[in-house]
């Protein structure tokens, strides 16, 4: 080994250990706002910092980085708690998105009700999501399972998007969205109704997915020590999904940037 080759290959792993550290800073600060995002979303995320810190990796090296310092997300226990409950006086309607090409925000709605766990029993939430743009657009949170939640979260969404927004309003055929109270709103709103036809959770799989998203991501499939706690942690999660969270689909923007891109295109 000559004395150049070593002081060279001395030089170079020392700025290889200075670069990791700064790569595990980077994700750390990550993960304190997306704290279970994965591995190739937080890479997207930090991007503009490696950049700036003339730091180049690719995902494989990344991925076993997060590995080595334990940054990799974990799984967590679940709690499993029924949501969906049919009436059958009450008739369904029909499947209006199944063949449809959906290709522009305020198109169609997709909504859901899930649960939270806490000490002091369950909290409901129910939400609506965009299903071009991801963003949700309407969300309530309360103690039982009424349809009062769904009517809450489709009043905030019929505000967020405007008398001009005429989507179809997806859901399954729980009792609460084949109300007559929830229907009422609808027609009001020139919205329509559309459920699934047999039940089944892939004809409302967008929904589902974001169930999981921030049950996953965002800790709510912890248990809650309060009610006020988990709504003040659902708060969080909801503004954190739509201005924080990268999505493949939308070319790794957030809800809220694709929404606000789609319309200036437009």
């Amino acid at each position: 080994m000559t004395r150049q080759w070593f002081y060279s290959s001395e030089k170079a792993r020392k700025r290889h250990e200075v670069n990791e550290g700064l790569v595990v800073e980077f994700v750390r600060q990550e993960r304190q706002v997306n704290p279970r995002a994965g591995t190739k979303k937080v890479l997207f995320a930090i991007r503009s910092e490696l950049k700036r810190a003339g730091i180049s990796i690719g995902i494989n090296r990344f991925g076993n980085l997060l590995k080595k310092n334990n940054l990799l997300v974990k799984k967590r226990k679940k709690y499993q708690c029924r949501t969906t409950k049919q009436d059958p006086s009450l008739i369904p309607s029909p499947n209006l998105v199944k063949d449809l090409k959906i290709d522009s925000p305020n198109q169609a709605i997709c909504s859901d009700i899930t649960y939270v766990y806490t000490k002091e029993g369950f909290v409901y939430l129910s939400l609506m999501m965009d299903m071009f743009a991801k963003d949700i657009v309407g969300y309530d949170v309360r103690d039982d399972l009424t349809t009062e939640g769904p009517l809450a979260a489709l009043k905030m969404a019929s505000k967020k998007l405007g008398p001009e927004a005429k989507p179809i309003a997806h859901s399954d055929r729980g009792c609460q969205y084949a109300s007559h109270m929830y229907r009422d709103l609808l027609d009001s709103l020139g919205w329509r109704s559309s459920m699934t036809e047999e039940l089944h959770c892939y004809e409302n799989g967008m929904a589902e997915r974001l169930n999981g998203i921030l049950k996953s991501e965002y800790y709510l499939d912890s248990q809650f020590n309060t009610k006020e706690e988990a709504r003040q942690a659902i708060k969080n999660a909801i503004w954190t999904y739509n201005h924080r969270r990268l999505h493949e689909k939308l070319n790794y923007r957030t809800p809220s940037e694709f929404r606000k891109a789609f319309s200036g295109a437009a």
